[in-house]
């Protein structure tokens, strides 16, 4: 008989705690969740997922010089595995040579020619001024002939004297034509030299340059650190078989540890609320268990589409406060970017608000033992809750979901300054459907 009694008594209490707990709708035939309006500090979160990244890093570049060859990609051989640990002089990478080589080999033929055009041509000249040298010598002795034959027809009559003086006077004339045309000739073969040299010399600058360059396809640290991956346009790593471009040849980078940033990408909804200097929660896929702080380094002002979104999003910086040495780059971050902060506000879960037409936003709200729609008024949403202004106090309930049976009720509206509204009675708005309202959470961000 106790024992009828107590199982009697659990049974009863049970039954009360299910009446005060799950309440039914008006009928009282279909269960529903109510939950209280709260009051406290409201955050206006923004939440986006970022990368971590170094704030400052040294690049590993290719030889950039190739674009003076007209090559503008390279693809990379191989590469040491990401994280290695390098000093500086240490083989990072090698890029594959085979298109350079053939210009290179292109290169030393040329370099062949041009000295064998200028052993030519210097050749060529030391003949011609030999030869030059040589008529020089021979018409100084025809005008020595001259005089001596003038000198012995001294005795002669004076047709043939005469005829001696004109044939020395022709011979010096000659003589210093050649002379002067020996300079001209001097100076052409000159000029003719200096030029050839010139192409000379411009090809084998153009050949050491390209020694340079290829020996530069052996990539090795500029500093010592740890090698991490670059990544290319379309957001991959670059790694053994990716090309590299020679409007950015970075390979890999270097980066400074000691001080880390996430970067993170925030829709074209939600850009327009963050600023540099907010601060931001960070959390870390990695260690669940570690929070961190940042704030808001920069926020680009131009959107981008990243891949396998159709959405605009602006890159923001987040630089993360203070030195962890766990902290890796490309580490996954959760970040929650604190928008705006009210101390005290009323608020509710976001499953609570329903709305009609597009322009009331309601509740169901418990009033005594019945159940009523309530027209609200609602401020800023987190990925949560909404800020309540309007139709409801700290000590009101309301339902989670909308309760069976109530759908059609009219709401009750909030006052406007000149007195109540008229409700809004079901048959007036028969032709349009009652659908929960869709709110976007604020915080949540497209990647």
């Amino acid at each position: 008989m106790k024992r009828k009694l107590l199982i009697g008594a659990g049974a009863v209490a049970v039954l009360l705690i299910g009446y005060f707990i799950v309440r039914g709708n008006k009928s009282g035939d279909v269960t529903d969740i109510i939950t209280d309006v709260k009051r406290g500090p409201f955050k206006v979160e923004i939440e986006t997922t970022g990368e971590l990244e170094a704030k400052n890093s040294v690049k590993i570049l290719g030889p950039a010089q190739l674009r003076d060859f007209e090559i503008w990609q390279v693809a990379i051989q191989s590469i040491v595995d990401e994280g290695t640990v390098v000093k500086k002089g240490d083989w990072v990478a090698s890029l594959d040579p085979s298109e350079f080589q053939n210009k290179f080999n292109a290169k030393q033929i040329e370099l062949e020619k041009e000295n064998a055009e200028f052993v030519q041509t210097q050749l060529d000249t030391t003949l011609l001024l030999r030869e030059a040298r040589d008529q020089l010598i021979n018409l100084k002795y025809a005008v020595e002939e001259k005089r001596i034959v003038l000198e012995q027809s001294k005795f002669e009559p004076p047709a043939t004297i005469k005829q001696a003086e004109i044939n020395l006077e022709r011979a010096a004339r000659e003589y210093e034509q050649a002379k002067e045309n020996y300079k001209i000739k001097k100076r052409q073969n000159a000029e003719k030299m200096k030029e050839q040299f010139a192409e000379l010399r411009k090809v084998q600058n153009e050949n050491a340059s390209m020694t340079r360059v290829l020996q530069a396809f052996t990539i090795i640290a500029p500093e010592a650190g740890m090698v991490i991956y670059t990544k290319g346009w379309d957001g991959k790593a670059i790694k053994a078989g990716s090309q590299i471009r020679m409007w950015d040849p970075t390979v890999a980078t270097l980066p400074d540890l000691t001080k880390m940033m996430s970067k993170t990408y925030v829709n074209e909804v939600d850009v327009r609320r963050v600023l540099a200097g907010q601060k931001v929660e960070i959390g870390l896929d990695a260690y669940p268990d570690k929070k961190l702080a940042g704030v808001v380094m920069r926020v680009a002002n131009v959107g981008e589409q990243r891949p396998n979104s159709d959405a605009k999003v602006f890159e923001v910086a987040v630089e993360i406060n203070g030195t962890d040495p766990t902290l890796r780059p490309s580490m996954t971050t959760s970040n929650k970017i604190i928008a705006k902060t009210i101390d005290n506000a009323l608020f509710i879960p976001l499953e609570c608000l329903h709305n009609q037409s597009d322009t009331i936003t309601y509740v169901f709200k418990k009033d005594g033992a019945k159940t009523v729609k309530q027209e609200i008024m609602i401020g800023d949403t987190n990925a949560n809750d909404a800020v309540i202004l309007g139709g409801l106090t700290a000590t009101d309930h309301v339902h989670l979901s909308i309760p069976p049976g109530l759908e059609d009720d009219e709401i009750t509206l909030l006052k406007e300054m000149d007195g109540k509204r008229k409700k809004v009675q079901p048959k007036e708005e028969e032709q349009k459907k009652e659908t929960p309202v869709a709110v976007v959470p604020a915080s949540v961000s497209s990647n």
